[in-house]
């Protein structure tokens, strides 16, 4: 907690409510963020006001500020301009800044009669053939893929003609995206053919390219070459097949940037889709810590480094600031720039697009799927909830009339089980069968554990969600103990029909169906199936327990371990009570006391 938060707030105040740029400075003197408002008083004394609706980065920011400074402005645009102009100047930490690293891209054909085509950001004096610069990695690195794929050259790191029947071709041959000159079965004429007809592709594009191979195709059936003509003729459809699906990603968009945005844990995850001429040339994502305003704040810091700014931008929700953004974008571009959030059509489709390749990017870095992200996502806004169910704990009670009452606990995190933090209760409150009174004991003692806990993790970390096997008479239950012990976790209750399936959500209100929702649905299916099990086993496992302790424990002088070791030697009980007395003495931890106690057990006095 920064000590000098009280004098920072009362400097705050005392700010004019006139538009402007603040400048936060550490005890060192070095800036360390930098932003505008429409008014200065209201927008720097939030700072120093409560932390605990703040972000994060936020937080780490305020922690760090030992005085602040600020520049008045005649307008929220002119703020604008100049906070771009200060943040390019001084860089401060706390800002989003993105380096303009992308460089330039070739392609590369590698020397000699058998080289093979690449994509590489350095050209090297290799003695290999160089076509380039072009400023889109993405574009070329997707142009050599696909032609490589659709020409069938190769891929691997074998050398030719070195490496000719050396071993057996790789599944690329397979597949029918390698013709295997490793075989050594591959004319050079037919391999040099595909490679000039590749860079053909990829330098005049595939309406050009689909000409030229007609031609070449038209000229081999006249010579008769037909088996030629028939490996043409596969290249153009493959090249066909290639155009109609980018017709598909883009029909209609010609000069455009559709950007969209995923947040979890703290980070936020900015993609950019970048079209020209209804084609998607260029593609870019981005990283940053969470914050307050970070999709205004990415807005200026990309295209700050940008000198191509398109006309038309979609984005997948309006920033603050947006008519100043979209006039700064507008005299920076020199002609009209329009910025639109799209809600149908094939425009939201590309922003959806954009958001699910967000998604991916972040969840590949955090360790899980765009698929667990989205139910999660699902999940959070079919419940209200403020954030991402990150980390769900599940609840189920089990017993058979009243005996053996025992709960079982599992965790997902990330949309997965997390079979580590599973855990199980034994009932200890009450004798007899009940639910309600069962539930809320075991959160009692799950909450009484966390409040003793001394580190986030276990019982001492706070879950995002709580679900319940069961309906609103449990939820009720358990909300009882969340009021009295002042936790503030959002609670649900999983409830199912009469063939035991999950049919509905339920919480203080009523139902929501999840009939619509097929991978939601799937999901939490499953988790209430997971917590069954995990509690039935528990709970078949302590009646085995007390089953075994009724028969053999109860025989003088035979205790647990004794049992379990007769039980290991003879296989089951009934052979013990078969065994003669001599069998039991010879038994592994039997004395003669215990083989006779064993013996007169089954056989009486005889």
């Amino acid at each position: 907690m920064n000590a000098k938060l009280s004098e920072l707030r009362k400097k705050a105040m005392a700010l004019p409510l006139l538009p402007g740029v603040y400048i936060m400075h550490d005890s060192k003197g070095e800036i360390i963020y930098i932003g505008k408002a429409k008014a200065l008083k209201n927008r720097v004394s939030q700072y120093f006001g409560s932390q605990n609706n703040h972000a994060e980065k936020v937080r780490r920011m305020v922690d760090h500020v030992d005085r602040f400074e600020y520049i008045i402005t005649d307008s929220e645009f002119e703020a604008l301009i100049l906070e771009c102009s200060l943040i390019k100047q001084h860089t401060p930490k706390y800002n989003i800044l993105l380096k303009d690293d992308k460089g330039y891209s070739y392609i590369r054909v590698g020397a000699g009669d058998w080289g093979k085509l690449s994509y590489v950001l350095q050209k090297q004096d290799d003695g290999a053939t160089y076509i380039g610069p072009y400023k889109s990695s993405y574009y070329v690195k997707s142009a050599v893929e696909e032609a490589n794929k659709i020409f069938m050259l190769p891929t691997c790191n074998r050398k030719f003609p070195q490496d000719f029947r050396k071993g057996r071709p790789c599944l690329n041959y397979h597949i029918k995206q390698c013709m295997a000159p490793c075989t050594g079965r591959v004319k050079l004429r037919d391999y040099r053919e595909s490679m000039e007809q590749a860079l053909d592709f990829l330098k005049g594009g595939s309406s050009n390219s689909i000409r030229r191979l007609t031609e070449q195709m038209e000229q081999a059936a006249e010579n008769l070459e037909f088996e030629r003509a028939a490996r043409i003729r596969d290249k153009i459809a493959a090249v066909k097949k290639m155009g109609d699906k980018q017709k598909v990603v883009a029909n209609k968009v010609l000069d455009e940037d559709v950007i969209a945005g995923f947040s979890h844990d703290g980070k936020t995850c900015f993609q950019v889709f970048r079209f020209e001429g209804g084609r998607l040339f260029d593609r870019e994502s981005f990283i940053v810590d969470s914050g307050e305003s970070d999709t205004e704040e990415f807005l200026l810091r990309y295209y700050t480094l940008r000198t191509d700014i398109p006309k038309q931008i979609a984005l997948d929700s309006a920033p603050d600031g947006l008519e100043d953004i979209t006039r700064w974008l507008t005299e920076k571009r020199g002609s009209k720039v329009t910025v639109t959030v799209p809600q149908r059509g094939e425009q939201a489709q590309l922003v959806a697009m954009c958001r699910s390749n967000a998604a991916e990017t972040l969840a590949q870095q955090q360790g899980a799927t765009v698929r667990e992200f989205g139910v999660l996502e699902e999940l959070r806004e079919i419940l209200g909830l403020e954030q991402l169910p990150v980390y769900i704990e599940c609840y189920d009670i089990s017993n058979l009339n009243g005996t053996e009452n025992v709960a079982g606990m599992v965790v997902y995190e990330n949309g997965r089980p997390l079979k580590s933090a599973y855990r199980r209760f034994q009932i200890k409150g009450f004798e007899g069968q009940d639910d309600y009174a069962s539930m809320a004991e075991v959160l009692t003692r799950r909450f009484e554990e966390y409040k003793r806990a001394e580190k986030p993790e276990g019982f001492g970390r706070l879950p995002d969600l709580i679900l319940l096997d069961g309906g609103r008479g449990q939820v009720h239950a358990v909300r009882e103990v969340f009021t009295e012990m002042d936790i503030h976790v959002p609670l649900f209750g999983l409830v199912k029909d009469d063939k035991h399936r999950t049919r509905a959500v339920t919480g203080d209100g009523g139902e929501i169906a999840l009939t619509s929702r097929r991978r939601l649905f799937a999901f939490l299916s499953k988790m209430q199936d997971e917590v069954h099990r995990f509690a039935i086993g528990y709970h078949h496992a302590r009646r085995s327990k007390n089953t075994f302790r009724s028969s053999l424990t109860a025989i003088e002088g035979i205790g647990e371990v004794r049992a379990k070791a007769l039980l290991k030697y003879f296989r089951t009980v009934d052979n013990i009570s078969h065994a003669d007395l001599e069998e039991l003495e010879a038994a592994p931890k039997m004395t003669k006391d215990s083989a006779l106690a064993v013996y007169r057990y089954f056989h009486g006095e005889e």
